[in-house]
């Protein structure tokens, strides 16, 4: 049977190995307590789980999508997965915070390349209305696996340790090893002259990114003005700004500087910026509001997150379609990004010294339906006027505002959120302490939330009809 004879076994595999991106996000949330209790880290530093992975990731993922551009997406996404899956091994293993840090770190370079290489793969395996509903399933498996990866964190820190969130990547990742070469279309040619990928630039841009980070975790425990504060800060934007200047002398520049012509995927790389870092702080608020204030079991709290998982995918699935084919991809980004602000201001209002999960729930719905009618469509317009032999890079420079803004803006709203606790103290914060600082940082996620929905009116108003041939050609989160 040819591979062409298993478009379905082949979507599948895509899709998976989406799921397992996303999930890997999220599952650690849920863990977050248990590893910090188990290996030392201080309510500060313990962000840095989240962030080894989505920096990392952000860093390399140009190099990723030049890669597959490159040296063909098969290859590519083998490597990566291989990658990503010896990481997560030796991650569960780790038995220090530098281990630990350092597993996640490569499991981000894995997830680096692997993204860019399933978005260039069901780009130009998939045409016409297939290639539109293979996105579709790609973003579903996406929005599904970041809801899943935090129920499925409770269970397995519950049931078999922290662990156990890392191992659970191994088998997949062996069997997505096993059947990519049976599935996947055999790289016979490459777009593009052979010259080279701009390693200096990945590196530089990782290194810039992991400093601006470090300066936003370490500000709040040893002092903005110290050198681990502003100076990580300054040292960070002065390496971005060099990344700039080596895209722009370099021959084969991993990121363009033509394609920032481009208005839709300026816009929605600034858009998915703001939604990845306000999502990635809503699962931090939440997990840290169910189990340090209200006090549930790992297992409680990950089974919290089971209906915002329904939610995820009814949006994602039903929500994002139908705003998209009636009032355009501009209004379901905005209509669902308001969705998510509202949320934070419930949850704002909701997450008291005392509270109940029921009062929670209007938020949930919120948060739910609305990153769900908005994801999707931003990387539609992300794609958009893109030619195809550069839709890897341009598909891997809307990921890469995504990891990034995840860590960047997740370290600024903790930094919010632990304003008003001693991190000095030794002992674990007062619990009416910890409440307000949530609170507070809702609130001001809420507002840089409302700020991405702004954004997103700067898009071109395009409804689906008359957008479709461009959908073909692009990937459709």
């Amino acid at each position: 049977m040819n591979r062409t004879d298993r478009p379905g076994l082949r979507l599948a595999l895509l899709a998976i190995s989406q799921f397992l991106i996303a999930v890997d996000f999220d599952i650690v949330f849920v863990a977050l307590p248990s590893i910090g209790r188990d290996l030392g880290f201080s309510p500060q530093t313990l962000q840095w789980v989240i962030s080894a992975y989505t920096v990392t990731t952000g860093g390399f993922l140009l190099f990723g999508g030049r890669a597959a551009d490159r040296l063909g997406a098969r290859r590519v996404f083998i490597t990566g997965i291989a990658i990503f899956g010896a990481a997560s091994l030796v991650g569960g293993l780790a038995d220090s915070q530098t281990v630990l840090i350092g597993a996640r770190a490569v499991q981000g370079l894995g997830g680096a390349l692997l993204t860019p290489a399933v978005l260039r793969l069901i780009n130009t395996t998939f045409e016409g209305t297939a290639r539109v509903r293979a996105f579709t399933i790609w973003s579903m498996a996406g929005s599904s696996g970041a809801a899943v990866g935090a129920i499925g964190g409770g269970v397995l820190t519950s049931f078999l340790g922290w662990e156990w969130v890392l191992f659970v990547n191994v088998p997949v990742v062996v069997l997505a090893i096993i059947a990519a070469p049976r599935l996947l279309t055999r790289d016979t040619t490459v777009d593009g002259p052979r010259t080279g990928f701009d390693l200096p630039g990945a590196v530089v841009a990782t290194v810039g990114a992991t400093l601006l980070v470090f300066g936003l975790v370490s500000g709040p425990e040893s002092g903005w003005r110290t050198p681990q504060g502003l100076g990580a800060l300054v040292a960070g934007l002065g390496l971005l700004a060099l990344f700039v200047w080596i895209e722009h002398r370099s021959p084969s520049p991993l990121m363009p500087l033509r394609l920032f012509a481009n208005r839709s995927l300026v816009v929605a790389m600034a858009v998915v910026f703001i939604f990845m870092g306000v999502i990635g702080t809503e699962y931090f608020l939440f997990t840290n509001y169910v189990q340090n204030v209200l006090g549930y079991e790992t297992l409680q709290a990950g089974l919290a997150f089971l209906p915002l998982s329904a939610l995820s995918m009814i949006g994602a699935a039903k929500v994002a379609p139908y705003v998209v084919g009636r009032f355009g991809t501009r209004a379901s980004i905005t209509i669902g990004m308001a969705g998510v602000a509202a949320s934070f201001a419930v949850f704002g209002i909701t997450m008291t010294v005392g509270g109940e999960y029921w009062t929670l729930l209007p938020a949930i719905v919120l948060w739910g339906l609305g990153a769900g009618a908005a994801f999707p469509p931003i990387f539609m317009t992300a794609g958009a006027e893109v030619a195809p032999e550069e839709q890897g890079v341009a598909g891997a420079m809307a990921s890469t505002a995504q990891f990034i803004g995840g860590a960047v803006l997740l370290a600024a709203l903790v930094a919010v959120a632990n304003a008003g606790i001693d991190l000095h103290a030794g002992t674990p914060a007062p619990v009416a302490d910890v409440a307000s600082g949530l609170r507070t940082a809702a609130f001001a996620a809420a507002l840089v939330t409302l700020a991405g929905a702004g954004l997103a009116r700067l898009l071109r108003k395009a409804p689906i009809t008359d957008a479709a041939p461009v959908a073909e050609t692009v990937p459709v989160a």
